[in-house]
């Protein structure tokens, strides 16, 4: 059986325009990054979301309640990092688009910006990535525009730990970080009621897709 991931696609209302390689969250490709690679689909790009979990759990979707939380992490577990580093890198060359970009909530927070230390994206996004503050070193090794988001209350990457990146961020010219103070874990997933904060999420997203049109302009 081919081991090849499979990439669903959105198109933008124009049918061409640069791409996106969305990453996922542990929930895998459900109504949320459904709804997210939509919306960046209006915005004008071609958005590609490769399916991570494809090797061991084909068609992985979980609800957002704590069972979910518990079962997507188990499958989680499974996944080989690297392996999914090289995926996102094989889903950019496959979208086909002349200049393409990262973003990833969460597990794909941390797999966009290790995945942009290894190739060379036009722009990246990075929200709440676990993994990013363990790695910050990789920051000197990324040329392009990057941007993360941060929750100042997530229990999972703790203040300190955001204040980390925050400290590499000052030193590297063409990365920004913005922390929402009063935001816990996934604030952005508005399918998830345990995480979701409109008020941060909206701020958040604004600065994403204001940060989008500069680093990877759609016309």
């Amino acid at each position: 059986m081919s081991t090849r991931i499979p990439l669903p696609v959105w198109q933008p209302p124009a049918g061409t325009g640069p791409g996106i390689v969305l990453i996922q969250e542990i929930f895998g490709l459900d109504d949320y990054l459904r709804s997210v690679a939509a919306d960046l689909a209006a915005l004008g790009y071609v958005v590609g979301v490769p399916e991570l979990f494809h090797r061991f759990s084909p068609g992985w979707c979980s609800g957002h309640d704590q069972a979910g939380v518990q079962a997507s992490m188990e499958v989680a577990g499974k996944l080989d990092f690297e392996q999914a580093v090289a995926d996102v890198i094989e889903a950019v060359g496959r979208l086909g688009t002349e200049r393409t970009g990262l973003l990833g909530f969460c597990l794909g927070g941390s797999l966009a910006f290790a995945a942009a230390a290894q190739s060379s994206p036009d722009t990246v996004v990075s929200f709440y990535g676990s993994a990013v503050p363990g790695s910050v070193g990789l920051l000197s090794q990324i040329t392009c525009p990057i941007q993360f988001h941060f929750g100042g209350q997530d229990p999972y990457i703790t203040r300190d730990q955001v204040q980390i990146v925050e400290d590499a961020v000052a030193e590297h010219d063409n990365a920004e970080i913005h922390v929402q103070e009063d935001a816990g874990h996934a604030f952005h997933n508005h399918v998830a009621p345990m995480f979701h904060q409109p008020a941060a999420a909206a701020r958040a997203w604004d600065l994403t897709t204001a940060f989008l049109a500069r680093t990877l302009p759609v016309g």
